[in-house]
């Protein structure tokens, strides 16, 4: 086709949407349709769940909560303060031991190891990592500390839920620090800087936002497990060790136990529980959220 008609071709007024492409005009409205439906399904779903969950918990909400112990069997009132107490604890184990682990190693995957064969390496075990069964990990601890030290304890816990932290502090780490222009770490290369003051001083001080938005997130994520503590921590009644050596009470574990008992108060306090973890894993998103909303305005 010489210029001229390829000119000609070019400014030609396109045909009616209606006359030519009739069959994509209806797909295209079917796959609205369809793509609305399916969003309007899992919206009235989850908001279904989420008014439930008010309802229910906020009609088990007390002082008692947050102040006493969880209650006996056939015991009446009681509280979950131990559990709430020891989940704080398990959760803030599990993030100190995975945040160094995770954000070094997603570092050397975006700084150093980038396209060679233990990068890539690294990054297939932790794709396995992240779609690993959380039950899995706790067998796992089970057979490498319980066993070994002979009866549950807090610091199993808190290296199981490390286990399932650390997959998602790599990926946000080594995806933020991509996105860091190279640009940067020239500039500071070209004023003689060592690598490891350029990705200190430059990579993360400009990936910062998104890293710290990583650990949030796999905070949410842990916080709720109930699984690996099964084999871990289990559960008590009572206030814990000092030592975290023998059970120690948590919320997922107790919501679990005391939603399949007979008894009212162990179900309101299992409502009172869940209300507790979704609220505290929706404000940790609020979070991560607003600081990647106020990184991006800068």
């Amino acid at each position: 086709m010489d210029n001229a008609a390829y000119r000609k071709a070019s400014t030609t007024a396109p045909a009616p949407w209606g006359r030519v492409r009739r069959s994509r005009y209806w797909a295209d409205r079917a796959l609205k349709i369809v793509s609305t439906l399916f969003t309007a399904l899992g919206a009235f779903v989850l908001g279904w769940i989420l008014l439930m969950l008010l309802v229910e918990g906020i009609g088990g909400l007390s002082p008692a909560v947050f102040t006493e112990t969880t209650p006996g069997p056939g015991t009446e009132g009681g509280g979950i303060a131990n559990a709430i107490v020891g989940s704080l604890i398990l959760t803030v184990l599990g993030i100190v031991v995975a945040t160094p682990i995770g954000v070094l190693a997603g570092t050397y995957l975006a700084e150093y190891g980038k396209d060679s064969t233990l990068a890539t390496v690294i990054r297939f075990v932790n794709d396995i990592l992240l779609a690993a069964p959380s039950i899995l990990i706790g067998l796992f601890v089970y057979m490498l500390m319980v066993q070994p030290m002979g009866g549950y304890s807090g610091w199993a816990g808190g290296v199981a839920l490390a286990i399932i932290a650390v997959p998602v502090i790599v990926r946000s780490t080594e995806d933020m620090l991509r996105l860091v222009p190279g640009s940067l770490r020239e500039a500071g290369a070209a004023l003689g800087a060592p690598m490891s003051t350029v990705i200190v001083k430059i990579s993360w001080k400009a990936a910062r936002a998104g890293m710290v938005t990583g650990v949030i997130l796999a905070t949410a994520r842990i916080a709720g497990e109930t699984a690996p503590l099964l084999f871990t921590a289990l559960n008590n009644n009572f206030w814990f060790s000092p030592t975290l050596m023998g059970g120690v009470s948590n919320l997922p574990v107790t919501i679990y136990q005391f939603a399949l008992a007979p008894y009212q108060n162990w179900r309101e306090l299992a409502w009172a529980g869940a209300l507790i973890i979704t609220l505290s894993i929706l404000g940790l998103s609020i979070v991560a959220r607003l600081i990647l909303k106020k990184d991006k305005v800068r």
